[in-house]
């Protein structure tokens, strides 16, 4: 007797009921974290790690930044600076990991400060709103990088070179275009980033074999690997090669994203850890491939130098491969740093509504309104506006825009740096362990992830030229001061009386519908 298979409909049921009971569990953990689920769970595994993946945008931080090792140590520090940055960064990761899976909703960085940290709420206020800021500063300034590399390709195909309005203005459209998109709602933002994770490996393929096959001289392993290059001014050959690990760690920030859209994940406990982790993982190996196919590539260092495109990297494209490709080139960056842009935004908008949620944040009511896409609208548009304000900076002074840029990078490893002390001087602030767990490891974990972090943000704000004046000052400081100092004062005009912590919502099992099967 032939057994009867199952009817599609059958299969449909179980997963159907898998899915619910996975998405139950979730909340049921957000619940116990004293917050009532509010946003559909419609995101995935790829679609989590997309999201931390887009935000790092491996192609572009890497192309937007590379001149910044090539100047600053060459090929030697680029290569070696690349792999030590990255495995501190991994480090860095797996720190955050074991916090997002106790703790997986949209607050991140801040809530997470706030849970370990209860008795000191200046910690979780601080760390909040230097991330809010971080995040609306870095989508700005990758905004102003597609419109960079938009002048770049019309420099290349047409010779034109764009005004500093012309520029601006192509910035203001890209941030009313990311307000668009992240106003669809998660289901956009899901898919983008899936379909993100897919460009990049394709176009990495791309870049790299266009390289590899059109460069007319390829350069020698001892070149890529030991070859030392200082255009900085500075004549201490170990503080140049340092300088260059700037890129490196500019390039991978963004790995705590996928914590952001938590509350909109199934499982997230274990996917937005695991994405966390996955994303700099994947990105270190990425990177490195599209690194070493630059370096090989690279026609002449002080062609790049001299460069009168917007972008750097445009004029290595353009000695290696030719002008045509180099369009090729500059259009599969263009859209994988539009698709990371994109992603800021949601970081900051569901941070926005996080802080408003407790009390750390004004208008309230305003910055937790979801439409009917389930997007928190009025954050998104508040990151849209700033992001046009600071474009506007670029128009009066490249070295004001600069400064803003520097201070959000600083601002996002000051933002790593909280939760990480609270794990390094007070171990025992996280018990409620998820499913990711360090073990043994942690405290080693948390102790060199500390002290990378500390060598970094001091690293950030020293002068990257030699000898330092007005024109090439390292601003950073100013810009990051001046951010602590409105924090500051608003700390004590304002967040100390209506912020307490973590401020658990009215609701029961019942009101979510999870009190019973």
């Amino acid at each position: 007797m032939v057994k009867p298979e199952r009817s599609d409909s059958s299969e449909g049921e179980v997963i159907a009921k898998e899915e619910a009971r996975n998405v139950t569990i979730s909340d049921q953990r957000l619940l116990d974290l004293g917050y009532r689920p509010e946003f559909r769970r419609e995101m995935s595994l790829f679609g989590v790690l997309g999201i931390s993946f887009c935000a790092i945008g491996i192609l572009t931080g890497m192309s937007s930044a590379f001149q910044t090792g090539l100047f600053s140590g060459g090929p030697l520090g680029l290569f070696w600076g690349w792999n030590i940055c990255s495995f501190f960064m991994f480090l860095i990761a797996l720190s955050l990991a074991e916090i997002c899976s106790a703790y997986p909703t949209m607050g991140g960085l801040y809530f997470w400060v706030c849970k370990m940290k209860p008795d000191m709420p200046i910690l979780g206020f601080f760390t909040g709103w230097l991330y809010a800021v971080a995040m609306v500063f870095t989508g700005s300034s990758g905004n102003l990088s597609v419109a960079l590399y938009i002048a770049s390709m019309a420099e290349v195909g047409q010779g034109r070179t764009l005004t500093r309005l012309e520029i601006a203005a192509i910035a203001w459209a890209v941030n009313i275009l990311n307000g668009v998109i992240n106003t669809i709602g998660t289901k956009a933002i899901g898919r983008m980033s899936t379909f993100s994770v897919w460009w990049t490996l394709g176009g990495t393929v791309v870049l790299v074999i266009t390289l590899l096959v059109k460069a007319p001289v390829k350069n020698s392993a001892l070149f890529v690997f030991t070859d030392f290059q200082n255009y900085t001014g500075w004549q201490s050959k170990g503080f140049v090669v340092l300088l260059g690990f700037l890129q490196a760690v500019y390039t991978l920030e963004g790995c705590e994203t996928a914590a952001q859209v938590a509350e909109e994940a199934v499982r997230a406990e274990i996917l937005a850890p695991l994405a966390v982790v996955g994303s700099i993982a994947g990105s270190w190996l990425i990177g490195l491939v599209f690194m070493l196919a630059l370096l090989f590539s690279v026609q002449s260092i002080a062609s790049v130098q001299a460069t009168t495109y917007a972008i750097p990297i445009a004029q290595l494209f353009h000695d290696a491969v030719g002008p045509q490709l180099t369009q090729v080139c500059l259009i599969v960056v263009t859209l994988a740093q539009m698709m990371a842009t994109v992603t800021n935004y949601t970081a900051s908008s569901r941070l926005f509504y996080a802080l408003a949620r407790d009390n750390a944040f004004p208008l309230k009511k305003q910055f937790m309104a979801l439409n009917r896409f389930q997007a928190p609208y009025v954050g998104v548009w508040i990151s849209v506006l700033i992001g046009c304000l600071i474009s506007c900076a670029y128009i009066a002074s490249a070295f004001a825009f600069n400064a803003i840029l520097s201070s959000a990078a600083v601002s996002v490893m000051m933002s790593y740096l909280q939760p990480i002390i609270i794990r390094v001087f007070w171990p025992d602030s996280l018990q409620d362990f998820g499913p990711f767990r360090l073990g043994k490891w942690s405290w080693p974990v948390n102790v060199a992830s500390f002290l990378f972090t500390i060598f970094i943000c001091i690293l950030f704000i020293l002068p990257t030229a030699s000898p330092v004046d007005v024109f090439n000052m390292n601003y950073a400081i100013v810009a990051v001061g001046g951010l602590l100092v409105i924090v500051t004062i608003n700390w004590f005009w304002w967040g100390r009386h209506s912020f307490k912590g973590p401020k658990k919502s009215a609701c029961t099992k019942a009101d979510v519908g999870l009190d019973g099967d």
